[in-house]
């Protein structure tokens, strides 16, 4: 069983990301197992790790900081135990020791290894971010950024300061769906295809499908504001994600160099659009990024050194407002 996402690869030398393991669901209905009160969950992140910075977003810009606290790792590996050689997410022991982590004050973890097995002495599966925690019952709810959004955006209205956002509206839930079909296959999860190759031939198969998918995005957005029109939607969340990486770390480090985000008009605007969507800007540490990526994968970048550059600055205007 892989413990991090480095050992998620086939007998073909193809990454190969492996399921979430708990798929619990916060439900608006008080009577539920886990209903959705205001200061009982907690979200566990890393401002590195992609898949749990869209769950910080959908924290931010739906207004749901008051109802659920969140707490962020440090961005570089680091040992999990002293008993075996599992690298992964840790807590700062200071409020001092890394900026924009802090220690875990609620269960007093030293990593999210120890998170998972507090709620499961018997885990033996990744021990991966997001994590969604119940302060009531102590345990894990979710650790699947795809649910836990849902959960963000339909479930915590009653609560939300910003409750009439809706992310993933029934008119578009079908568009939003097929999109994220792709999206993810192609783009999410093609970066780490073209990164974490170990072969030619897995590496050629994934970048020629994320480029595919890069020309496909942008095509779209010469004609729209956002992937499903022109109102944002889950699918821009879960894309820009990414595009927010790119140039800065995917480009080099995942061998993603063919064309950078920067050359694609109509992306990088895109991206900038979405950078300053209220909210969406505090959940972008490029710090935390660069030194997780380049400091956290040696067999990629055994030295550990992190590129000064190129350092863009995604708050210069964009041209998207032409589609208003």
């Amino acid at each position: 069983m892989s413990r991090s996402s480095i050992d998620e690869i086939s007998s073909s030398g193809a990454f190969q990301r492996t399921l979430s393991t708990f798929r619990n669901f916060i439900s608006r209905d008080p009577s539920s197992q886990f209903p959705a009160e205001s200061e009982r969950y907690h979200l566990y992140i890393s401002y590195a790790c992609p898949w749990a910075s869209r769950c910080l977003a959908y924290l931010k810009i739906k207004g749901l900081e008051k109802a659920i606290s969140f707490t962020s790792v440090k961005p570089r590996w680091e040992r999990t135990k002293e008993t075996d050689e599992h690298i992964g997410w840790v807590f700062p022991s200071s409020l001092t020791e890394e900026p924009a982590a802090e220690p875990d004050f609620l269960n007093g973890a030293k990593s999210i290894r120890a998170l998972y097995e507090l709620a499961n002495p018997n885990y033996t599966g990744k021990y991966s971010v997001p994590v969604l925690w119940d302060k009531k019952l102590k345990t894990i709810v979710n650790n699947e950024s795809s649910e836990i959004i849902r959960m963000f955006n339909s479930e915590f209205n009653e609560i939300a300061e910003n409750a009439a956002l809706d992310l993933y509206p029934p008119h578009l839930q079908s568009s939003i769906d097929e999109t994220n079909e792709w999206v993810y296959d192609s783009i999410n999860n093609g970066v780490y295809k073209c990164g974490f190759a170990r072969t030619q031939e897995a590496y050629d198969e994934a970048v020629q499908k994320l480029y595919e998918a890069l020309d496909k995005c942008d095509v779209i957005l010469g004609r729209q504001r956002y992937l499903c029109g022109n109102m944002l939607t889950e699918a821009d969340v879960r894309l820009f994600v990414t595009l927010i990486r790119f140039d800065e770390v995917y480009a080099l480090h995942f061998k993603c160099n063919k064309k950078l985000l920067r050359e694609f008009p109509n992306l990088f605007n895109y991206t900038k659009d979405i950078f300053q969507f209220n909210g969406m800007s505090s959940t972008v540490n490029m710090e935390h990024i660069k030194q997780n990526y380049y400091g956290s994968h040696p067999t990629i970048d055994p030295f550990g050194i992190i590129p000064s550059g190129p350092g863009i600055d995604y708050s210069f205007s964009h041209d998207r407002d032409r589609f208003t």
